[in-house]
């Protein structure tokens, strides 16, 4: 029976076999024997990892030490609530802090600034994934939905395409933006300052399937 350890864009941790591009930290979710308790996260630092950096080896799901989460790529870990990672993905990071410095007052924020704003924009107090709603036509490369009409399934815009998002691949089902009919809303997975990221330039890492889709 595989970790329960993968992410879903909605933030759910699912066990299943994929093992995807990234990982990701939210602290310590598992109990000595690998199991997850209650919460599905320890701290506000939800960050894009790579799976190896500097030779480093861990032992997934260690007693006492952080949980590996894994994604499918980093438009799925985006959509999740997490943003990259300052250590092994530093010029990503300064990527994404550059795209979404003119929404706050000072220029790029610290992390901490950053991630109490993610926090806020992730997760309700119910602990619930907050979404918002959006035409999809304003939305950038590499955000994911649920469109109005399809609410049972979610995509990732690239270009003209809305790909079917599944665990293990992006599937092309003939779904595009423009479409006849008008203008079409948008259930947003991705949180807004990561939306304001993809607009302003930042380029996430896609699944193959995404790109050759």
């Amino acid at each position: 029976m595989p970790w329960q350890n993968r992410v879903t864009p909605t933030g759910e941790i699912i066990s299943h076999k994929m093992r995807g591009l990234f990982m990701g930290n939210r602290g310590i979710l598992h109990d000595d024997h690998g199991q997850l308790g209650i919460s599905r996260w320890k701290h506000p630092h939800w960050i894009i990892c790579l799976t190896e950096f500097r030779n480093r080896h861990r032992v997934v799901m260690s007693p006492r030490r952080y949980t590996e989460l894994f994604f499918l790529d980093e438009a799925v870990a985006l959509a999740a609530g997490h943003r990259p990672c300052a250590e092994c993905r530093r010029l990503e990071y300064n990527q994404y802090l550059v795209a979404v410095s003119d929404t706050f007052d000072e220029g790029p924020p610290k992390a901490a600034e950053l991630d109490r704003r993610l926090q806020n924009e992730r997760v309700s107090r119910l602990r619930q994934q907050i979404t918002h709603q959006a035409p999809v036509t304003v939305l950038p490369n590499g955000t994911m939905l649920r469109l109005a009409d399809d609410a049972n399934q979610i995509r990732l815009r690239v270009g003209n395409r809305l790909l079917l998002w599944t665990m293990e691949s992006y599937i092309d089902d003939g779904m595009v933006v423009h479409q006849p009919g008008g203008e079409r809303s948008a259930e947003v997975l991705t949180p807004p300052t990561s939306v304001r990221a993809l607009l302003a330039g930042y380029q996430p890492v896609l699944h193959p399937s995404a790109r050759h889709g």
